[in-house]
């Protein structure tokens, strides 16, 4: 059969933050699949921060897209036409397809989803951001029972699974997010001890003492995926073998950057006097551990112990728009966007 497929490539390079310039949606005709490859309808694309980093062309853990090129991303699909054994048509796929409407992909680098729940759990709480949070907390932060736990972006699908799974393991959690909603969402849904609005934080002094006064026995893991004055917060109220999985900044992902920061001779000898680890992981490094995050939390997400939250846009059109306004904050949630 013959598809056209609707695409969004990167047309520049952001220059700071992202602006609508740097995208562009174009029409493309499909090949044929070869022996080996499927076609794939899209129906959902995850929106993640990492992206942004892939607009960039500096030197990076994985390359950046190409201009011209279509934007990265991981999406759910359904399998139109097949070339493929183990693949049919109708099963349901997770893949790095990019942000496009469809895509004639390798068979072996599709993952058939499992009947009997939601696709886009893929793109969240049992996919990537999920995985992160769980291989973060649990090989590096190492959390025991009775320890204090602070989270950033505590209500999107990194944080909300570390803050959820830190709970089950019997620590005290306290998350940081934008607004008044998102930080209720936090101790009402996901079940948080506390939250605190970063909006409040007037700056680096104010952070580190609304820190304290929620973490009073101090904080023994620290989940980095935020940076700026959060971070600048923290550091001060970090326990003696504190515990630092950096998994993101996106605080200064967009050519932002804190007015006041945590120098670099303070931030040496924090870790120095406090023994502490800051670990940086890239959890494409992990997928090997990959089964063992689905086989203990799948049964975890449907028995509603883990909870997840997703906040979904319509139309591959709207995907930079979305894009751009979750960098900021805007999202409540994992970032998802449907594709009809």
């Amino acid at each position: 059969m013959s598809v056209t497929a609707k695409q969004i490539v990167l047309a520049s390079r952001p220059g700071g933050a992202v602006s609508a310039e740097n995208f562009r949606l174009e029409e493309v005709t499909l090949r044929a699949p070869a022996e080996g490859e499927v076609v794939v309808r899209v129906t959902a694309l995850s929106l993640d921060p990492y992206m942004r980093g892939r607009m960039d062309a500096a030197k990076s853990y994985a390359a950046p897209v190409e201009v011209d090129a279509v934007m990265e991303g991981g999406t759910v699909g359904e399998v139109i036409e097949s070339n493929a054994p183990g693949l049919e048509v109708g099963d349901k796929v997770f893949g790095m397809t990019g942000w496009t409407t469809h895509s004639v992909q390798k068979a072996k680098l599709l993952r058939k989803l499992p009947d009997g729940i939601p696709e886009t759990t893929a793109l969240g709480v049992l996919g990537m951001p999920g995985f992160t949070g769980w291989y973060g907390l649990t090989a590096i932060g190492q959390p025991k029972e009775g320890e204090t736990l602070v989270v950033a972006a505590a209500t999107g699908p990194v944080g909300s699974m570390v803050g959820q799974y830190a709970k089950h393991k019997g620590l005290h959690v306290v998350g940081i997010a934008g607004g008044e909603k998102k930080c209720a969402h936090a101790k009402e849904v996901f079940g948080f001890d506390e939250c605190l609005d970063h909006r409040t934080f007037a700056d680096a002094k104010n952070a580190r003492e609304q820190i304290a006064a929620a973490c009073p026995d101090g904080i023994d893991i620290y989940f980095e995926n935020v940076g700026g004055t959060v971070l600048e917060g923290v550091l001060p109220n970090l326990n003696v073998f504190g515990r630092m999985p950096i998994c993101g900044m996106v605080a200064w992902y967009d050519g932002a950057a804190s007015a006041e920061r945590y120098d670099l001779p303070k931030l040496w000898r924090t870790l120095l006097v406090q023994r502490a680890v800051a670990h940086g992981f890239i959890i494409s490094d992990h997928w090997d551990k990959f089964p063992a995050f689905l086989e203990e939390v799948a049964p975890l997400v449907a028995n509603g112990t883990i909870k997840y939250t997703e906040d979904v846009a319509e139309g591959l059109e709207n995907a930079p728009e979305t894009f751009m306004s979750m960098l900021k904050g805007g999202n409540f949630g994992k970032q998802v966007v449907k594709i009809g």
